[in-house]
């Protein structure tokens, strides 16, 4: 059996134990995008899970202080695209890597029926509009519809855990 250490009640400890525990938990890689001021915007994202069948919805949790962020509201058509194993340059690329209006270069992209690009090649393709944003924290959650699905014939999904994939 591991060892543990010791309880943390500190706020200031809290909040160290709490960002060691999550760097913990193994996390798909998605790829989110929108379009804002008439350009396409995307980020990298790991914190999206299901959220109900009836209806089809997902959960996202985005940094306000991203630059997809002020493109978001409810209404929104977004695409959530699931990283294939094969795609790390993908993630890298819209994880920072590559400078914004460089990022769709990277990967191959079709529209959606929204006009907005899916990732040739992804694990699954979600087209979807945001039905509510609430702000906790640092952060957005954000409900989004999902519309139209497109999957991929094998099952290899991009996992992201503790700074590096696996």
């Amino acid at each position: 059996m591991a060892s543990s250490s010791q309880i943390a009640a500190d706020p200031a400890d809290v909040t160290s134990g709490f960002r060691g525990a999550m760097r913990r938990l193994a996390s798909g890689v998605a790829i989110v995008v929108t379009r804002g001021d008439g350009a396409l915007v995307g980020m990298a994202a790991t914190s999206i899970t299901s959220l109900t069948m009836d209806p089809p919805a997902l959960l996202l949790c985005i940094n306000q202080s991203a630059g997809i962020h002020p493109c978001l509201s409810s209404g929104c058509p977004i695409t959530v695209n699931l990283l294939s194993r094969h795609q790390r340059d993908v993630s890298a690329a819209f994880g920072g890597a590559v400078p914004r209006e460089k990022r769709f270069e990277v990967g191959r992209w079709e529209n959606d029926g929204h006009g907005l690009p899916m990732l040739d090649g992804a694990q699954a393709n979600l087209s979807c509009t945001i039905d509510s944003m609430m702000p906790f924290g640092t952060h957005s959650i954000v409900v989004a519809r999902v519309e139209a699905v497109r999957l991929s014939e094998s099952v290899e999904p991009l996992i992201y855990q503790d700074g590096a994939y696996l």
